[in-house]
């Protein structure tokens, strides 16, 4: 072995450890603090950094998420807001972000595939644990969370529990399709999709939380459009997605007309009137935008975001940044086409639509952590890849 092959396995080695331990805290962070998942994925990608490369395949979508940062600092140049701190500013969280989330996904495609192995099966058998304790904090009013926070001298009250746990079943409503496929791919059993589901789903509907509940019918109907028609699903999904990113001001402006903020609960509402002001703001410079975070200055018509990630986009980067974010899940979407039926490409299209559906309920787009569980889904694809070759079903 030479001495270069002798650095490249041991750097293989390393990238597949550091992948296992992600994959290791990836439940715990889903039950007991969501917005982790940033450090983590941040540190993943520093100690991956070695394994960054440009390939090929990559060109286009490097382009455009590149072109997509640059109008986004530029932005800022008539953006009315203004951070006051190095530490509020998007953009340049944004360009770290970009460079050490690329580098993780690349670790994961250089991962020692007996580690790849190691931590799709750690990651999955953990989210099905993750979905049994949610669960189990459902029906029992968050007594273990709260019990673990009482145990480190930081009591919480149930309606503040019963918030924080609501984030976990988001978490696990958007990995359990990528996971449990990628888990069986790499040896684990299929069934720990069933826990890892009903988890989600039992504790968003107990906790009142709907996004998660409707999340894991439409990730069935998403992996299983994809399972169906491997090569037309994902194709037709990528279309749709740019529809839905390019049209929402109009759709937005169709709901205003309807009055349907008078015929929903008032969470949805509340939505509905984010809704209504973004679009009228929309108006007002739909080539530009209003800038980067300037979301945040519409208080009290908007509080913080307009809770729809398209919305935000045109708002704040106007039609530049939402034609390049349409043609980033346009890129992605198409990616995962094939002529064979792959069932990890059909789950990482079950959580590409769970994160559209969030996107445009509950999140805002620059999210740290919001941003990191996305590149998680990447690496845990990248990760399916490396640990063994596609066992795949010919199309009918």
């Amino acid at each position: 072995m030479t001495a270069n092959a002798g650095r490249e396995d041991r750097l293989s080695r390393l990238y597949g450890g550091v992948l296992v331990g992600a994959a290791g805290l990836t439940p715990l962070l889903g039950w007991f603090g969501p917005l982790g998942f940033a450090p983590l994925l941040a540190l993943a990608g520093l100690l991956c950094l070695p394994a960054l490369r440009l390939e090929r395949r990559d060109g286009l979508l490097a382009v455009l998420l590149l072109s997509l940062l640059a109008w986004a600092a530029l932005s800022t140049i008539w953006s009315r807001f203004h951070p006051r701190s190095v530490q509020g500013a998007t953009a340049l969280k944004l360009a770290f972000q970009l460079l050490l989330y690329g580098a993780a996904v690349a670790g994961a495609r250089r991962a020692d595939p007996r580690r790849a192995r190691m931590a799709l099966q750690i990651l999955a058998w953990g989210l099905a644990a993750l979905g049994v304790i949610l669960a189990v904090e459902a029906l029992s009013d968050a007594a273990l969370y709260r019990g673990v926070r009482a145990a480190l001298h930081t009591p919480m009250e149930f309606p503040y529990a019963r918030k924080n746990l609501a984030q976990g079943s988001f978490v696990l409503a958007l990995l359990w399709p990528v996971a449990a496929a990628a888990g069986a791919r790499a040896g684990a059993p299929w069934w720990l999709a069933i826990p890892m589901a009903l988890g989600a789903a039992v504790e968003a509907h107990i906790f009142l939380a709907d996004a998660p509940v409707l999340a894991v019918g439409l990730a069935v109907l998403a992996a299983g459009v994809a399972w169906t028609w491997p090569d037309r699903g994902p194709k037709a999904a990528g279309l749709l997605a740019v529809a839905m990113i390019l049209l929402m001001p109009f759709v937005g402006a169709v709901s205003q007309a309807l009055g349907l903020a008078q015929k929903v609960p008032l969470s949805w509402a509340e939505r509905l009137g984010y809704w209504d002001a973004a679009c009228r703001f929309i108006g007002q410079r739909p080539r530009t935008g209003w800038g980067l975070d300037a979301s945040r200055t519409f208080t009290p018509l908007i509080q913080l975001h307009p809770h729809n990630g398209a919305l935000q986009l045109w708002l704040e980067l106007g039609v530049v940044g939402a034609a390049l974010a349409a043609l980033v899940w346009l890129t992605l979407l198409w990616s995962l086409a094939g002529s064979r039926r792959d069932s990890v490409a059909a789950g990482a299209m079950g959580s590409a639509a769970v994160y559209l559906l969030f996107g445009l309920v509950s999140f805002g787009i620059w999210q740290e952590w919001w941003l990191a569980l996305g590149a998680l889904v990447a690496v845990i694809v990248a990760l399916s890849r490396r640990a063994s070759p596609i066992s795949a079903t010919p199309t009918a």
